[in-house]
């Protein structure tokens, strides 16, 4: 109530105000959910969320006395938005929902009590309000009791409550990284249970579930009661399947709790919002987590009596992008996940063999912006109980990262380029533009990569010298040819295109006439 007290006191004047303007009204309003569980958590609430016994159009024609803009976006679900100077906010009118068996969208039905409001909500840490303007706690589920024991409970039985909107099944997972909590026996059981029902939920969803379980501040909570529960079989089948590669046998160890460790241990490597990857990072806690889903299916036993994963990052990266396309996942986080998972195994044998600085070029060019990333994905990726080499892992990596500033410094590294651009090189060899130009530009590239700067000159000499090749030539004059009929083919169609045209407005003109 101290911390309540407190948090409350720093919410805007605005929002008395609107329980004031509801009031005069006749209706009733309050605050309720998140942002009263996370005040007496001793935050302080920055989104409002609301809840009226007025249905959406008494709401609308109330909220324009008092706001500067108002919204009906998601009417249909009874909720009103409006903003006030920079305060926004959004009012629902008291509902309960459901699910029709096979049916994706929820049904949706206006209650008339505040206390029937709170009894349909997720879990009894939600379902608490303060009625506006004189915020009175209305708690009829004992959720402020929950939250100070650290229990996740539903207000009604867990089945029903799960039955009436199955995303709930995510959302106890998502909670209990985020607040620490621990979910009811009852509640474990329902999620076990009915994990199949999130079949009917949308991809787009459990997406946004799952991400904000991902930057919680204890995901790996969230994580281990998805999978102990069933729910990571049906969200993240990859995840749930690293605990095939037990081996009783102790030959490799433990993926699954080696997946999680890296996880927290990538984590711990997060920086400041200044620093180079702000926590809390999704795309790097979400590689950390898929990086070895590979391993189940490259999983080989050989007969020394060792076990082997080759090439399981490659089939990772590909089951990663899989299945961060069948959760929507847009696709700039889809590729630098999967590149991060495709990528964190280039740095093992650094420490065996000393790399050129050509390999060093190419660790950085390749892994482009994600490279801070990965220097914290390979560090993490490190669980060994063994100091020595632990130790020598990390004066490894020390060693790679030292390098590479060095050479940033002296070759300016983020934006290695090829000595001449394209014109040039179609200038020097008297070609027109074609995968040719591409051909040779890719060429100086490498030169680029193995030796350093070159300086136009030198280039110009080293591309007249590999021009000098007659294979390169009957290559690259192969590709001139396919350019040119390409470009043939086009012009052709733009004269069809325009001699269409100029019949139509032909006879347009005549008929005109």
């Amino acid at each position: 109530m101290a911390n309540a007290t407190q948090a409350f006191a720093g919410i805007p004047s605005h929002i008395r105000e609107l329980g004031q303007v509801f009031t005069e009204a006749g209706a009733e309003i309050a605050l309720v959910g998140g942002p009263v569980r996370d005040a007496f958590l001793g935050k302080i609430p920055h989104d409002f969320d609301l809840a009226t016994n007025a249905r959406p159009e008494r709401t609308e024609e109330i909220l324009s006395r008092w706001a500067d803009a108002t919204w009906d976006v998601g009417k249909e679900f009874g909720t009103i938005g409006a903003r006030k100077g920079r305060l926004i906010v959004e009012i629902t009118t008291y509902r309960t929902e459901a699910y029709e068996v096979g049916s994706r969208k929820p049904e949706v039905t206006y209650g008339d009590t505040l206390e029937g409001d709170l009894t349909r909500r997720d879990f009894t840490v939600n379902a608490m309000a303060m009625r506006l303007p004189d915020m009175v706690l209305v708690d009829p589920h004992d959720g402020l009791v929950d939250l100070a024991y650290g229990r996740l409970r539903t207000p009604v039985s867990a089945e029903q409550s799960f039955d009436d909107d199955p995303l709930r099944i995510m959302r106890a997972a998502r909670f209990a990284a985020q607040l620490a909590i621990d979910v009811d026996y009852d509640v474990m059981c329902a999620m076990e249970n009915m994990a199949h029902r999130l079949s009917i939920v949308s991809a787009e969803r459990i997406r946004a579930e799952l991400e904000r379980l991902i930057i919680s501040e204890h995901p790996r909570r969230g994580l281990e009661l998805m999978v102990h529960t069933g729910v990571a079989d049906i969200v993240l089948p990859e995840v749930a399947a690293l605990r095939e590669t037990t081996d009783e046998h102790r030959r490799h160890k433990d993926v699954y709790e080696h997946t999680l460790t890296v996880v927290d241990q990538a984590i711990a490597l997060e920086t400041g919002a200044d620093g180079a990857v702000p926590a809390p990072d999704f795309i790097l806690r979400f590689a950390a987590l898929m990086h070895d889903v590979g391993k189940p299916d490259t999983r080989r036993f050989e007969s020394d009596g060792s076990v082997s994963f080759h090439h399981h990052e490659i089939v990772g990266a590909k089951m990663t992008r899989k299945r961060m396309k069948a959760l929507r996942f847009d696709k700039a986080t889809t590729e630098a996940v999967s590149s991060l998972v495709a990528l964190h195994l280039r740095f093992h044998g650094y420490g065996e063999s000393a790399w050129t600085d050509s390999a060093v070029r190419r660790y950085v060019t390749d892994a482009g912006d994600l490279l801070e990333r990965l220097h914290r994905l390979t560090r993490a990726d490190c669980t060994t109980r063994n100091r020595r080499k632990a130790q020598f892992l990390s004066q490894a990596y020390d060693d790679l990262e030292e390098r590479i500033a060095a050479l940033r410094e002296k070759e300016a590294l983020d934006a290695i380029r090829p000595d001449l651009d394209g014109g040039q090189v179609m200038q020097i060899l008297g070609i027109r533009p074609s995968k040719a130009v591409k051909m040779a530009l890719d060429y100086l590239l490498s030169l680029r990569m193995e030796r350093g700067p070159l300086g136009q000159e030198a280039a110009r000499e080293e591309l007249l010298r590999w021009w000098e090749s007659e294979d390169v030539r009957e290559i690259a004059a192969e590709y001139q040819k396919q350019q040119a009929h390409w470009e043939a083919q086009a012009a052709a169609k733009r004269a069809r295109k325009h001699s269409h045209r100029s019949v139509t407005q032909d006879l347009s003109d005549e008929n005109t006439e």
